[in-house]
């Protein structure tokens, strides 16, 4: 079982790993996002590149999204779904253009996560906003 910072971490890694490319942006995003959040607070992010490799491990088997977005709803408690669904929408914004394979993880997690569709919109209009280019 997850604990509450390694199911946000891997809700980032499944949409940054999305189209089967990690662009260093995300995963400076992702450093950027632990290092900083209150949520993070109490993390080491010394274990931020084991915690990379043990998700990437877990998405690659069979069926491995569907089992990494069931340990991530087993793990994160109710009031911290929407802050992972909030880091997710993060890391689709922050190269400026979302692919479809990155939407449609979002589009899983906003449904394992239980993610109210207005509350979602919201979310992602804040993303928007937060990573909007000159």
């Amino acid at each position: 079982m997850l604990d509450q910072h390694r199911a946000l971490i891997y809700t980032m890694i499944i949409v940054s790993a999305a189209d089967s490319d990690m662009p260093d942006a995300e995963l400076t995003i992702i450093g950027d996002i632990v290092g900083h959040l209150p949520v993070f607070r109490d993390f080491d992010r010394r274990e931020l590149p084991r915690v990379l490799n043990d998700c990437t491990n877990l998405i690659s088997r069979e069926d491995g999204l569907e089992q990494t977005l069931k340990t991530i709803r087993a793990a994160l408690r109710a009031k911290l779904r929407e802050t992972a669904y909030a880091i997710a929408c993060d890391l689709v914004a922050v190269d400026g253009e979302a692919t479809q394979e990155e939407l449609r993880v979002l589009e899983l997690i906003r449904h394992r996560l239980n993610i109210d569709r207005l509350i979602a919109a919201a979310i992602e209009r804040g993303a928007r906003a937060r990573f909007q280019k000159l």
